[in-house]
Formats: structure tokens, C-alpha cells, sequence
């Protein structure tokens, strides 16, 4: 039988190549192997939207987390499962992010306008979140698709408490309205966040709101509590 090196088996874990059975890692008990475990997806974060998947590899992402190398193993059992932590992570951060932002929002249309305020703020300050969930679609599929099912979940459900309550418009159909919605954020923060490091100008959010309103909002008002302000600005923050 051949014997396999231990430099070899060394290189190929520095590259991030996956072992034919990868261990599951629990968790970590402590805050000190929390905050490292952090650190790592922090890094792969940078690695990967700076370097792409493929190009990446785990020694590039622990010299960012500035720890050693050995100490990756300890949390990740190799390259694919930490990029899998690290779109879990974003994801839940983002939907914390606007779940938080909306909570006190009542008017379905107004917090239409509050959530793509905060996905816009959110790709300022996680700006590769483009290329990593882009990358997710032909490192993991699933993992790619299932990003947007989490994402239109919460959605959908938002929309059918707000069509119930005579907010939107009930002959649009909530699932495909929830990803038509997701496809504007995404696109319109691509063209001005991503590319041009600022938020979509006064034309472009007067443009999105009333096309939020004309197309969202059932006939015959807001059909709950109106809105503190009817501002047109969609990047005012919220005090």
C-alpha cells in the first residue's frame, strides 16, 4: 500500500482540502474558543471575498485571524465547512439586523423601506457578502439555495400577517413577491453600495418607495397605524 507523506498530508490540509470523512466539531464551551471561533469566520470572510473559495486557503485564513495553524483544526474540520459557517453567520446576522430594525415599524410598506435601508448598511460594512454567497452557488448549492429559502421564509410570513391585515395588495402571492423584493435589495445594492461605496442617491429611493407604494399597498390606505414620517428618503437614520 502506498504510504502517504506527512508533508503531503500537511500541504493538503494548508490548502483546506476535505478529508474523505471530516469530523463534526462541537461548538466551543468557552468564551476564550468562542471569540477565537469568531476570529476565523471573521478572517474566512476577508480570505474568501478578497481571494474567492478556490483560491483560498486555510493558511491565509488563520494568519488573518493571526493564530496557528493547528489551532483551525481545533474548531473546523476543513475549508468547506468553515465557508458554510461563515454564510450560516451572515445570513443570521442579517435577518437579526432587520428583524431589529422593523420590530417597531407597523406599516408594511414603511417597513419595505426600513428593510432595504438596513440591507444597504449591511453590505457597507459586510461588503463581501456579494462575492461569498456568490461563490456559494457552485461550492454548495444547497447551501446557496438554502440562504434564500431562510431569507423568504421570514419574508413570506411578514407579508401574509400584512395582506391579513389589509396592508398589501391580496392578489399578489407572497413567495414570489418576497424574492422580487430580495432581488431589488441585492441588485440596487450591488449598483451604488457595492459599486460605488455610498447609498442609492435621493433619485434612486424616491424612485424605489413609490414603486413600494404603487405596487405593494392595498387600495383604500395603509390599513394600520400610519407612519411617523412620510419622508422620502429610504438611508435617514432611525433615532
Amino acid at each position: 500500500m502506498k504510504q502517504v507523506s506527512g508533508s503531503t498530508t500537511t500541504a493538503k490540509r494548508a490548502r483546506g482540502d476535505r478529508p474523505r470523512q471530516a469530523a463534526i466539531i462541537a461548538l466551543p464551551a468557552t468564551a476564550r474558543g468562542q471569540r477565537t471561533r469568531q476570529r476565523l469566520i471573521d478572517a474566512a470572510e476577508q480570505v474568501f471575498g478578497e481571494l474567492g473559495y478556490h483560491n483560498a486557503g486555510i493558511v491565509e485564513i488563520t494568519q488573518r485571524a493571526d493564530v496557528a495553524l493547528g489551532t483551525f483544526y481545533l474548531y473546523f474540520p476543513d475549508k468547506r465547512a468553515i465557508f458554510a459557517d461563515l454564510v450560516r453567520a451572515l445570513n443570521t446576522r442579517l435577518r437579526a439586523a432587520i428583524r431589529e430594525r422593523i420590530a417597531d415599524v407597523e406599516d408594511r410598506v414603511e417597513q419595505e423601506v426600513t428593510g432595504f435601508e438596513t440591507f444597504f448598511e449591511f453590505v457597507r460594512k459586510h461588503r463581501n457578502l456579494y462575492r461569498v454567497i456568490r461563490q456559494a452557488e457552485t461550492v454548495d448549492e444547497e447551501l446557496y439555495r438554502w440562504h434564500y429559502r431562510m431569507l423568504a421564509q421570514g419574508y413570506v410570513r411578514g407579508l401574509r400577517r400584512a395582506q391579513a391585515a389589509g396592508q398589501v395588495r391580496t392578489d399578489l402571492e407572497p413567495e414570489a413577491l418576497a424574492y422580487a423584493l430580495m432581488g431589488m435589495a441585492e441588485v440596487l445594492g450591488s449598483r451604488y453600495v457595492l459599486w460605488e461605496g455610498k447609498a442609492p442617491p435621493i433619485a434612486a429611493r424616491r424612485t424605489l418607495r413609490a414603486f413600494l407604494e404603487s405596487g405593494m399597498r392595498a387600495r383604500g390606505g395603509r390599513g394600520g397605524a400610519p407612519a411617523k414620517s412620510s419622508s422620502l428618503r429610504i438611508g435617514a437614520k432611525r433615532r
